[in-house]
């Protein structure tokens, strides 16, 4: 049965097939042809690696010159800042603040430490004001705009 089956089969010639694939497909011209799609397809893939890899190390080369030109600025931040506390203007402000001196002429105004009843004032103050203002709706402050009227001002 299995001798039959094989027979069966459809007869393939595999010297004509190898034949019609060499002399149709297999010419120089299409040799060629693929020989340069290989080549430019490389060439392609190999200069996209390389604008990428440009790309990455230019980012990176960015990165460092902002972060040496942040270091130089906090050097020079921290240079007029030591030359300020340097400077007498500084040291006098100091002494002032510190140890409670003052100029030939002038007076020292010492106060005292709110008590709590003042701070709940303030903060009862601070709170009634911000009840008090309310947000304008878009539309009143378009009116306002338009024709210069306050609506605080004018209620």
């Amino acid at each position: 049965m299995k001798l039959k089956e094989l027979h069966a089969m459809p007869n393939i010639n595999i010297r004509k097939w190898y034949y019609h694939l060499k002399h149709r497909y297999a010419t120089m011209n299409n040799v060629v042809v693929m020989v340069a799609i290989v080549v430019g397809a490389s060439w392609t893939w190999g200069s996209i690696g390389m604008m990428q890899r440009n790309y990455t190390l230019q980012k990176e080369v960015d990165a460092k010159t902002r972060e040496q030109q942040l270091a130089n600025l906090e050097v020079q931040t921290l240079t007029f800042e030591q030359n300020y506390y340097k400077s007498p203007e500084y040291q006098d402000l100091a002494m002032r603040m510190r140890l409670g001196m003052v100029d030939a002429g002038e007076r020292a105004l010492i106060l005292p430490p709110n008590s709590q009843v003042a701070i709940n004032e303030d903060t009862h103050y601070q709170q009634k004001q911000t009840k008090t203002i309310q947000p304008e709706s878009n539309f009143q402050q378009w009116v306002n705009f338009l024709f210069g009227a306050s609506r605080r001002g004018s209620s």
